[in-house]
């Protein structure tokens, strides 16, 4: 996988100065603390690039080396995130504080920047956010117009089919027949005239729906194309890869991001999918629990390979009689399953071969 054209700095703990930042659509607050926690200021910003020089020149005044930790950074946050990415500065990406606190100490803007600063003061906020500057980011993009019309794709067709299962007896029975393309074509010529009855409004529908289909199938056309060039320009070890297609790619990159050294082991790769095991002991019981937090689209995405693999996959087959044999149920071995293939993935993201092709 390709580095990103400006990595975030590596975080470490020799800041003098720890600038937490709310932010929101037009402004954002900042409060910037000393490195033991002691107030040095606050600062309102305008949302915009002028603002964020301001916010640079501003932090500077109060020492040479701050870290800014920044709450939204996938959101209103992200124009930010980018800009002080590209000056050089050092970026943590903080949740918003939980609801015992706020209850406990109110909430308005500046008392979340300096919870945000506090929160990465006390280590609690260490994670690099994604830069969102190269080829990742373009794949994220379009893979949410792609996601959009698939939705939109298969709302509009549950919408014709219903029209056709209660329009009225002659325009069904010419109708409920035919197969989806032949469906689409002869909804596309249908012809209403003066909306005067109800077989004329079920016309106008059925127009209406199957020229947005077709609309959305040229859209998804334009959208996988794009996406499958710029995946395998990214990353073709990854495409290659046995059961990994298009959007399964695409889903996978935009969980790690563009700066993909920010997964510092395949064990935190893990953890962002979803995949890794959760102790769940107390006194003299042990025992693990299923993680169900993390990206669950990228969870899905390893799910989706696992079942690929399940159905064609010989080693992955052979892998499955041999623990069925020890006892283990079908689940509990998707569950491995989907732990090793993130190891896989995390390996190739990290620049490493493709381990199982399609002829593996």
């Amino acid at each position: 996988m390709s580095a990103a054209t400006a990595h975030a700095p590596e975080i470490s703990t020799g800041h003098d100065v720890v600038v937490g930042i709310d932010t929101h659509k037009l402004t954002h607050m900042a409060v910037a603390l000393g490195a033991n926690g002691g107030w040095l200021g606050s600062l309102k910003l305008d949302a915009k690039r002028s603002g964020y020089q301001e916010l640079i020149r501003w932090a500077a005044a109060f020492g040479s080396n701050p870290v800014f930790a920044v709450e939204g950074t996938g959101c209103y946050g992200a124009g930010l995130c980018r800009a002080l990415q590209a000056a050089g500065m050092a970026v943590v990406e903080v949740n918003r504080p939980d609801r015992s606190t706020r209850r406990r100490i109110g909430k308005d803007d500046t008392i979340d920047a300096e919870a945000a600063a506090r929160a990465c003061i006390a280590g609690t906020a260490s994670v690099i956010p994604k830069a969102g500057d190269a080829l990742v980011e373009m794949i994220r993009m379009l893979k949410v117009a792609k996601d959009s019309a698939t939705a939109n794709r298969t709302a509009a067709l549950n919408q014709l089919h219903a029209i056709v299962v209660t329009a009225p007896a002659a325009l069904r029975e010419r109708l409920q027949r035919l197969k989806r393309k032949e469906l689409l074509e002869s909804c596309t010529g249908l012809r209403s005239g003066e909306i005067t009855t109800p077989q004329a409004a079920a016309k106008m529908t059925l127009r209406i729906l199957a020229r947005r289909i077709q609309q959305l199938d040229e859209e998804l056309k334009e959208t996988v194309t794009q996406l499958d060039r710029l995946t395998m320009q990214l990353c073709p070890e990854l495409r290659n890869t046995y059961g990994v297609g298009v959007d399964i790619s695409a889903t996978l990159v935009v969980a790690v991001g563009d700066n993909q050294e920010r997964m510092k082991s395949e064990a935190s790769f893990a953890a962002l999918c979803g995949v890794n095991p959760l102790p769940a002991s107390s006194g003299k019981v042990v025992r693990h629990r299923l993680n169900r937090s993390g990206n669950r689209q990228a969870n899905c995405a390893l799910h989706r390979i696992v079942i690929c693999r399940l159905q064609r996959h010989q080693q992955t087959r052979e892998y499955v009689e041999r623990r069925t044999a020890e006892g283990r149920s079908m689940k509990e071995i998707i569950r491995c399953l989907k732990r090793f293939v993130a190891r896989e993935v995390f390996g190739i993201l990290r620049g490493g071969p493709a381990v199982r092709t399609a002829t593996a």
